[in-house]
């Protein structure tokens, strides 16, 4: 059987879900899919960080609310562990506009206006290098070893 790549991916908790109280509900999602967090902090972005996070849409009509919601309240800025982890959180996630959203996934469950969107997911090992590096010094990142891993992967 061929195993699939070991990967760590970045994700975001964006200010909604911490107003709607659906954090544990969205970490449940991920962990119940065989994923394990290894870093994890709640914070609030500065608008200097957040233009570095979404620089590949700066100039697009949509980017100055994309920062003004971003930086509006607290997020919950976490790195997954896992195997497939990229795929696996973005299929988890659902797609970004939210009347593509399939029931089921966490944007198709819980989003309701695209622009709000309450989730980040890397979407490529490179992306999810450079946001882990821009959210997580390497004293904030812990894996650590699951006893039960050979069950859930």
């Amino acid at each position: 059987m061929q195993r699939m790549a070991h990967e760590k991916t970045y994700v975001m908790l964006k200010p909604g879900v911490l107003q709607r109280r659906l954090v544990g509900e969205i970490i449940g999602r991920l962990e119940h899919k065989g994923l394990q967090v290894i870093g994890l902090k709640m914070m609030q972005i500065p608008e200097e960080l957040a233009r570095k996070h979404y620089a590949e849409h700066d100039g697009k009509p949509f980017f100055g609310d994309l920062i003004g919601y971003i930086t509006s309240g607290p997020v919950v800025a976490m790195v997954v562990a896992g195997e497939d982890a990229i795929s696996r959180v973005r299929l988890l996630a659902g797609a970004t506009k939210v009347e593509q959203a399939q029931p089921g996934t966490i944007r198709g469950d819980f989003a309701a206006v695209t622009t709000k969107n309450i989730i980040h997911a890397s979407d490529s090992p490179e992306s999810a290098e450079r946001e882990i590096g821009l959210f997580f010094g390497a004293d904030q990142v812990v894996p650590w070893e699951d006893p039960n891993a050979d069950w859930t992967v």
